[in-house]
């Protein structure tokens, strides 16, 4: 498997499985306007600061290390932190998991960090994008899901994947 490295944040989140890259790269305009939501607070799930204009033409993103990123992730405290040090990611640092991921905004990013890093250490990059690949498809109908999903879009069966 060719692995892109643009598609892999420094923090261990797999930008090849994150709903606004999926939105973006398939132009699904329903999966924006969910997300727009989701971001907005409409959700019940509270406001990411800064989302307060957000629209479906904001939802685009080429992957965290490329030249279009979501707004949130420009300013993202962790990636500056790994080109300051030099590094690919957070495995090779030895503060991890230090206060950008302890203070990280979102529960299931936070969440997938902690499981991530430990296991890109582990098992090399190629690996662990192949494994995060695997990972976020549905187990009873082989659809492709995205980071947080918690039901399949297509069978509709209860997730718990990340």
């Amino acid at each position: 498997m060719a692995v892109d490295k643009s598609l892999i944040a420094p923090c261990g989140l797999y930008c090849g499985v994150c709903a606004i890259y999926i939105a973006d790269r398939d132009n699904n305009i329903k999966l924006k306007e969910k997300l727009v939501n989701l971001y907005k607070g409409n959700s019940g799930k509270g406001t990411l600061v800064g989302s307060e204009n957000l629209s479906v033409n904001d939802i685009h993103c080429k992957g965290c290390l490329s030249d279009d990123v979501f707004f949130y992730c420009k300013k993202c405290e962790i990636k500056d932190c790994n080109s300051d040090k030099g590094y690919e990611g957070c495995y090779e640092c030895k503060e991890f998991p230090c206060e950008y991921i302890q203070n990280f905004p979102m529960d299931v990013g936070k969440k997938v960090i902690l499981r991530a890093i430990p296991y890109w250490k582990e098992v090399g990059t190629e690996k662990f994008i192949e494994d995060e690949e695997a990972r976020y498809i549905c187990p009873q109908c082989g659809n492709h899901l995205f980071r947080g999903a918690v039901k399949c879009n297509q069978c509709k069966a209860v997730l718990d994947i990340d």
